[in-house]
């Protein structure tokens, strides 16, 4: 499988970071890129330089909730940011799994894939 990252994910990454904060919960950065890369089987690569600009387009949108963790819980390094779904969030990610169902049947019904 070939690599799946820049003109590819444009216009999904949003939608699949979305996703990701919702099934963990709550994720700082660093988890959200390898619980993608996880998910994406090895396939999928997203540059931190990609994830931020996002993270910060969806907590200005109101769609997701970032705090400062309160402390390092014991580990080196600095203060995380952890995010969390809001509920806007949440509809927004309804909207996206309705949007790309549509699409990939579309898409699929003329390239004669499996849908």
């Amino acid at each position: 499988m070939s690599d799946i990252g820049g003109d590819k994910l444009r216009g999904h990454l949003e939608g699949l970071v979305l996703s990701v904060i919702e099934q963990a919960g709550q994720a700082h950065g660093l988890e959200i890129v390898r619980r993608l890369e996880r998910a994406g089987e090895g396939a999928l690569r997203l540059k931190e330089g990609s994830l931020y600009p996002a993270l910060y387009r969806l907590e200005r949108a109101g769609l997701v909730r970032g705090e400062w963790e309160g402390e390092t819980g014991g580990r080196r390094g600095a203060r995380r940011r952890i995010y969390q779904l809001t509920g806007k969030g949440a509809r927004a990610l309804a909207k996206s799994r309705s949007e790309w169902k549509q699409f990939a049947h579309v898409i699929g019904g003329i390239l004669g894939g499996a849908t």
